[in-house]
């Protein structure tokens, strides 16, 4: 089996390979469609759509997935956002969300000033490339859950549905 991620990063590549070892994984870099910094579930959630589409339309990979991390506004803040989707040949997408902590209000007030949260980590936390290692969940979960781990999780979930739906009676 063939599988086209939409990502460069080695976090989400490094997930997806976590639960398809068997498979021959290719790794896009695709359109997400959807804003450098997503700033909701549903901005974030077709991003990884879009990303799983696209690469189906990209290449020849049987199955395309598509991993997105943003941050949603609720009431207590600012928190980050992670939605996975898996698109197939034959036309079926799977969408899952992962974990969510709350940002430091330092952290929050530069995204909603129109930063991006990768920079601001890096900045933060004055290390390069925080996104592509442990990722801001990492960093403020002391790494107890990496970026790897949390997209592991989503992962997991689009596969489970994936399987599920193959073994249903049709």
């Amino acid at each position: 089996m063939k599988i086209a991620v939409g990502s460069k990063n080695p976090a989400k590549v490094k997930a997806v390979f976590d639960v398809y070892q068997e498979a021959e994984i290719i790794s896009l870099q695709v359109e997400s469609g959807v804003s450098e910094q997503p700033f909701s579930d549903e901005e974030t959630m077709n991003g990884a759509i879009t990303r799983a589409r696209n690469c189906l339309s990209q290449s020849d990979a049987e199955i395309g997935i598509g991993l997105e991390g943003g941050v949603v506004k609720m009431n207590h803040g600012l928190f980050v956002c992670n939605w996975g989707a898996m698109a197939t040949k034959d036309g079926e997408i799977y969408i899952a969300g992962g974990a969510r902590i709350p940002l430091p209000e330092i952290v929050a007030e530069r995204l909603l000033n129109g930063e991006e949260l990768g920079p601001v980590m890096d900045d933060f936390t004055k290390k390069a490339n925080i996104s592509k290692k442990e990722g801001a969940i990492g960093v403020f979960t002391n790494e107890q859950i990496t970026r790897a781990e949390m997209f592991l999780h989503i992962m997991r979930m689009l596969a489970g549905q994936h399987e599920y739906k193959k073994k249903m009676p049709k």
